[in-house]
């Protein structure tokens, strides 16, 4: 199986990131985590980014905050699928991590989920991944069963205390 690598421009990102290993983990998708920077560290963010195919990675997820430039930056050094996270805080609370992980120019582009998404980022990531993957396709597709499991209990409970 392929392995994801999961970016994060700062330290600070590290409790939102967390979320992402551990759905990572779920799924039995190996991976592995680095802070790199866009803007402090470029050259060995662009050596990651290019190497990535030959390192055995399938796919990068990056999280960022304020100017969020990591994912694109990712991703006009790799023809892998980058997942961008923006992450909450600064000025704008997100909005411009958002804003500029989103706004990639043609040709280069970076799929991004929720401020803060880091646990979406890791099951997109994993949806990527198992395009070539049969049991991996099959454990996502046993925990969609089990989130509809887990909806039907709740609206059972719902459905009995409201019949009281």
């Amino acid at each position: 199986m392929k392995k994801a690598a999961i970016i994060m421009g700062s330290d600070s990102d590290w409790p939102v990131v967390k979320g992402a290993c551990g759905q990572l983990d779920a799924f039995g998708i190996p991976y592995e985590v680095h802070i790199l920077s866009a803007h402090r560290t470029p050259a060995q963010a662009a050596e990651f980014a290019a190497s990535a195919r030959a390192n055995g990675f399938g796919v990068l997820i990056c999280a960022a905050g304020m100017a969020a430039h990591l994912a694109g930056a990712f991703a006009a050094n790799t023809t892998l699928p980058v997942i961008g996270i923006p992450m909450k805080g600064g000025a704008m609370d997100g909005l411009d991590a958002l804003l500029s992980t989103v706004q990639m120019p043609s040709g280069i582009p970076v799929a991004t989920v929720a401020i803060n998404g880091a646990k979406n980022a890791a099951v997109l990531a994993a949806q990527i991944l198992a395009v070539s993957d049969e049991a991996l396709a099959a454990k996502l597709d046993a925990a969609r069963t089990d989130m509809a499991a887990q909806i039907a209990q709740k609206e059972a409970r719902l459905q009995e205390e409201l019949a009281r």
